[in-house]
């Protein structure tokens, strides 16, 4: 990736409706010439999907909470992370280190909501602990990809 692609895949990450001219006029290309680099960085998976970034409050879902999950031995660790990927309230799941076997960033029209995504977890017989926190503002947050309410 040279420079040039850089500054396009950072446009297209603040904002991916701007068009091929737009993007073009700001890296000093022609329209045709970032459609070509646009359609190789999707190639090689740099860009991996055009999004609106939705605002879940403003849909039903202003509770945002971060689960940390330890697995139980018996866990089936594959479905486990196939039910996260596939759960519409869920934002983010990401395997990490120390103490927690992963940590689960999901979104919830209220507490209820966070109650029953944790009640799914325990009948799932997926985890042996779990630590629930939750966000009382976001100074920074990734995009929301809205997927259906939970």
């Amino acid at each position: 990736m040279d420079d040039v692609d850089h500054k396009i895949a950072m446009l297209l990450g603040q904002d991916a409706r701007l068009s091929l001219a737009q993007i073009g006029a700001q890296v000093g290309l022609s329209t045709s010439a970032v459609n070509e680099r646009i359609r190789r960085l999707s190639e090689r998976g740099v860009l991996r999907r055009m999004m609106a970034d939705v605002a879940a409050e403003q849909i039903g879902l202003p509770v945002a909470a971060f689960v940390w999950v330890a697995l139980a031995p018996q866990a089936d660790e594959p479905a486990f992370r196939l039910a996260m990927a596939e759960h519409r309230g869920v934002t983010a799941c990401h395997h990490v280190t120390g103490p927690w076997s992963y940590l689960v960033q999901i979104r919830a029209p209220s507490l209820d909501g966070v109650e029953a995504f944790l009640s799914e977890l325990k009948a799932g017989g997926w985890i042996a602990r779990s630590e629930t926190n939750l966000a009382l503002s976001s100074v920074v947050e990734p995009p929301f990809r809205y997927r259906g309410l939970v």
